[in-house]
């Protein structure tokens, strides 16, 4: 039961502390003016980081955790709350069916690139059907982490790798004020998945990988597969206490669990498919349902040419296109079968041999 330790002090100095904070922050010339400020600014913010004030505002946990008069995060209770109301809302049969479209390239129109991403354009493409459908939707575009002002998803620390009821649902690694490690919009994220009846993924491939905003979103989701709900369990982050919870017998729920799925990956040169599987894989491991064999797709767009005609190569793909709206079909029908009377997964009533 013990706890490996052993990795390089990161505790920074006063000296580089302020450095960072202010070129974090105040790097701008506009800021001269305000030096008495600043001081006073970073004098406080000094004070909090060597106090770890990583959640400065905390009220009792409540009746419904295990320990109620346990101090938690009024931001994670708040997170906690919404994820509680958006699951009774969304397995009410009486509520409209809902999907889900993730348009995950970080490409933006407002940023470097100057022009939007064809990610963009195929995501809208399924959110037209979904329309058509008479079906609620929400899209959610990645990219508003490269181009707009404090959108953040933080990396996730890995918690689970220490012991399963460590990793909290929803995630309470942030935000953490003590290391500026705020504005965390997963937070929101959570709230979209646990709302929707159908999830849509649509991407370019990076490097033979997802982009890195997808993957950062992917890796936070992991508390959505055997998280723990009850943060006072384990005396919020109480690593010993964990790891006894763990080994006396967790059950890993499925928080995701019965949600329909489709993904469409586009590329220009590699790794269409390789891309495919691993979401597949992924989506299919927190027990998501996939929708027909049309839902799930791989392709390029201007093989192998320029870049600069990408968009071009896009419109004369009318085929893809139809690809994408037929994707989107496919999930709608699969949300309308999960969502009817007669529907039963035809493994609901096996028990799981490798929990994990």
């Amino acid at each position: 039961m013990d706890v490996r330790k052993g990795q390089i002090d990161v505790e920074l100095s006063r000296k580089d502390f302020e450095k960072s904070i202010r070129e974090k922050l105040f790097f701008d010339p506009s800021f001269k003016g305000l030096e008495v400020e600043i001081k006073k600014v970073i004098e406080q913010s000094w004070t909090n980081y060597i106090d770890y004030h990583k959640s400065p505002e905390k009220k009792k946990a409540g009746s419904s955790f295990m320990l109620p008069d346990f101090e938690l995060s009024i931001e994670w209770l708040e997170t906690s709350r919404k994820l509680k109301r958006a699951e009774l809302i969304q397995k009410n049969s009486k509520t409209p069916s809902k999907i889900l479209v993730i348009c995950a390239s970080p490409r933006n129109d407002q940023t470097c690139p100057g022009e939007m991403s064809k990610t963009y354009r195929l995501a809208q493409l399924a959110v037209k059907e979904i329309k058509a459908a008479k079906y609620e939707h929400e899209l959610l575009d990645l990219s508003r982490l490269t181009s707009e002002y404090g959108k953040n998803i933080f990396p996730c620390k890995s918690c689970v790798s220490t012991a399963m009821p460590l990793c909290h649902w929803p995630c309470s690694c942030y935000p953490n004020h003590a290391l500026s490690q705020t504005n965390d919009w997963m937070s929101e994220i959570y709230e979209k998945w646990v709302s929707a009846h159908g999830i849509m993924i649509v991407t370019p491939v990076h490097w033979y990988q997802v982009p890195s905003t997808l993957k950062l979103m992917m890796d936070r989701l992991v508390c959505a597969d055997g998280g723990n709900a009850d943060q006072t369990s384990t005396n919020g982050k109480d690593p010993k206490k964990a790891k006894k919870i763990e080994l006396a017998g967790w059950d890993y729920p499925k928080h995701l669990a019965n949600r329909a799925f489709s993904v469409v990956v586009h590329g220009d040169a590699a790794g269409t498919g390789n891309v495919k599987r691993i979401l597949v894989d992924w989506l299919h491991d927190m027990h998501l349902i996939q929708a027909g064999a049309a839902s799930s797709l791989d392709r390029y767009i201007g093989y192998y040419e320029p870049y600069a005609t990408s968009h071009a190569a896009l419109d004369k793909d009318q085929d893809f296109q139809d690809e994408v709206k037929n994707s989107a079909k496919s999930l709608i029908e699969q949300v309308r079968l999960i969502r009817s009377k007669d529907f039963k997964a035809p493994d609901r009533k096996l028990k799981p041999i490798r929990q994990k």
